[in-house]
């Protein structure tokens, strides 16, 4: 059960070596074609203090406007109730319920609220916790509303979103890539997904995967996700399709308890990170008659 308590920073705690915790925050306004995120991460630097790293991204009309990557910051403290890297900055106004973040790139940024809309989803347990990922966190489906800034234009959002928290010592010579997937749909329903495919697997039947249906009211976990993707020529995911069974076993009796979705990009970029390399992407989802938005990323080793 996740509580107020899961908001606090995990980087100064003793254990695994390439221990990190981070937190994300997506957003995406179909009618403006805007969609951004950030990220602020936190590892362990020795004597216990923490290394800081950040990402922002900011994408307009299907085009990156801009993108700022910034590592490497030493911090004596680190609290995730209040941080700012480089050009990223986050607050935790009520833990579980709402938050600030704000990104300040040379040609774009943000300044955001995000509110939940419902409780936690827990991804980081089971077998995701168990694999070489060491994944453990939660998904929070939000409503965002603030202000969006491309070039010397200013616009305000009031779209969906999403604000994740994860942590773990992910042991990347035993991992080829993880993925992280979100879908949120008007009136309240959303999709959040995490899997690791472990080094030579071949497809996503050798991957470990999580997910869950969110809604104002619950979560549901699903018993059975299956995901397929279609890349383009660099490797880049274009297009996703979801079939998620809430019980294996009323599959195998031939009951129909699934959910099905398809996606396509609109948006996305790759960015270099050293040893890895995060392919990130903003789809248009549909679902059961609704239609949504959300952020599919991809990191693996370079």
């Amino acid at each position: 059960m996740i509580g107020p308590e899961d908001e606090a920073a995990r980087a100064g705690e003793p254990g695994a070596a390439g221990f990190g915790d981070a937190v994300t925050f997506a957003f995406g306004d179909p009618a403006q074609a805007l969609y951004g995120s950030a990220r602020l991460g936190l590892g362990r630097a020795g004597s216990g203090s923490a290394r800081a790293s950040a990402l922002g991204l900011l994408f307009g009309d299907g085009e990156a406007v801009a993108v700022g990557v910034h590592g490497g910051l030493e911090l004596a403290q680190a609290d995730w109730g209040a941080l700012v890297v480089g050009d990223v900055r986050a607050t935790v106004e009520q833990p579980l319920h709402a938050w600030e973040v704000a990104y300040d790139g040379d040609d774009g940024g943000f300044a955001l609220r995000f509110e939940a809309l419902g409780p936690p989803a827990e991804l980081g347990e089971g077998a995701l916790a168990a694999s070489a990922a060491d994944l453990h966190g939660y998904e929070q489906l939000c409503r965002v509303n603030g202000t969006v800034r491309c070039g010397d234009q200013r616009l305000h959002v009031d779209c969906l979103g999403q604000r994740g928290h994860q942590w773990g010592a992910p042991d990347w010579e035993r991992i080829e890539l993880a993925r992280t997937l979100s879908a949120w749909f008007d009136g309240g329903r959303a999709v959040a997904l995490a899997s690791v495919r472990p080094q030579a697997a071949a497809g996503h039947g050798a991957e470990t995967i999580g997910a869950c249906l969110l809604d104002a009211e619950a979560v549901v976990g699903i018993a059975e996700p299956l995901l397929s993707t279609t890349l383009d020529g660099d490797g880049r995911q274009r297009r996703a399709s979801l079939e998620l069974w809430e019980a294996a076993e009323d599959r195998d009796r031939g009951r129909w308890v699934a959910h099905r979705a398809a996606g396509e990009a609109v948006c996305g970029t790759t960015l270099d990170l050293g040893r890895l390399r995060l392919d990130c992407a903003f789809f248009r989802w549909r679902m059961e008659g609704r239609e949504g938005v959300g952020r599919y990323d991809v990191l693996r080793r370079a």
